[in-house]
């Protein structure tokens, strides 16, 4: 499939940006990684080979009597001294880089928690004596899977409200608008403490919530394109023609519409990862013990007496956002018309 003269502009455009360009590649390989967490940082072996069997404790559960006759068919603990004799006394098994979970508790560390970096430990403990750099590859992927999911349906519902405000206009714009308006001025923390008071705050639960107001960032200029479109000549000629509303909305104005939110769409990415982050902050985000940058940062703030804590939240943190922002200047340089037409 070959692409467009146009799609090609812009493809250069965004690789000419060297700093976003370098950013998309280093987000990219950073992401692909953290969605391989479970083979890189795990307190289960990734490949057990006991009496002549295979087994794949990382995919799967295994009772601890299959390593021995004198273990209790519960769940296999890896971490036990006497589950690991039995297996190499009868075969091997290999680890992963990193053999700590997000909630590992470490007890080969020598020091109090929080201890401070080491070769078993490259970040350090936090003060529950967990890994830190297992928390932050764990961390890392909920923030960034998080914040792709919020994105894409706040831009799916932002997109078709701002499409039926600026295609009808009229009542349905007005009526909108003022919808918008009072929406906007909810107090968003105040309801989120009600709701922490009625249930506990997850995963899902959190992104229907801010989902509920991220939606009118793109809301406003979706309409503007929209207002704008359904005046021009070619629109008015598939009206003529008898074309439906749904068909002219997505065929003939949506394609233009979608060229100014495509520019958003990154910076909506970083604001929804510090949403996440300041709500884990504040406790008002993922459960209590899931692996989060905002949870990161509250430790730091709480170990004052272990710097590592801070400088590992601050430099995760920043450097992820710092690296959305450039790949969302590059996105920007690539639909800017001066620069594709030069």
């Amino acid at each position: 499939m070959s692409l467009s003269p146009l799609t090609r502009r812009r493809l250069a455009a965004f690789r000419g940006h060297r700093r976003g360009w370098w950013s998309f590649w280093i987000f990219l390989v950073l992401f692909v990684l953290s969605l391989f967490s479970e083979f890189i940082a795990n307190d289960r072996p990734l490949l057990v080979r006991y009496d002549g069997q295979w087994y794949v404790p990382v995919l799967h559960d295994y009772a601890e009597n299959s390593f021995g006759r004198r273990f209790l068919p519960t769940e296999a603990d890896y971490t036990l001294p006497e589950v690991r004799r039995a297996i190499r006394a009868h075969g091997w098994m290999i680890w992963p880089v990193i053999p700590y979970c997000y909630d590992t508790i470490s007890n080969d560390v020598s020091q109090p928690s929080p201890a401070p970096p080491s070769w078993r430990h490259p970040l350090g403990t936090d003060d529950e004596a967990r890994d830190v750099l297992a928390r932050v590859i764990y961390g890392f992927r909920t923030s960034v899977l998080f914040g792709f999911a919020l994105t894409l349906a706040s831009t799916l519902v932002g997109v078709a409200a701002g499409a039926l405000q600026g295609f009808y206009g009229g009542l349905v714009d007005l009526f909108g608008q003022r919808f918008t308006e009072i929406w906007n001025g909810m107090p968003q923390l105040y309801l989120l403490l009600i709701l922490g008071s009625i249930i506990t705050p997850g995963f899902w639960v959190l992104l229907i919530f801010l989902l509920l107001f991220s939606w009118m960032t793109l809301t406003g200029v979706v309409r503007a394109e929209f207002l704008r479109g359904r005046g021009l000549e070619y629109v008015r000629a598939a009206r003529a023609l008898g074309v439906s509303d749904p068909v002219i909305m997505v065929r003939h104005i949506l394609p233009n519409a979608m060229i100014a939110t495509l520019t958003y769409l990154p910076f909506i990415l970083s604001g929804s990862v510090t949403m996440l982050a300041s709500l884990d902050f504040l406790g008002f985000g993922l459960p209590p013990g899931a692996p989060s940058l905002g949870e990161l940062v509250s430790q730091g703030r709480n170990n004052l007496q272990a710097p590592w804590l801070g400088f590992t939240a601050f430099f995760v943190l920043g450097g992820l956002l710092t690296l959305l922002v450039f790949i969302g200047e590059a996105v920007r340089a690539a639909f800017d018309p001066r620069r594709i037409t030069e």
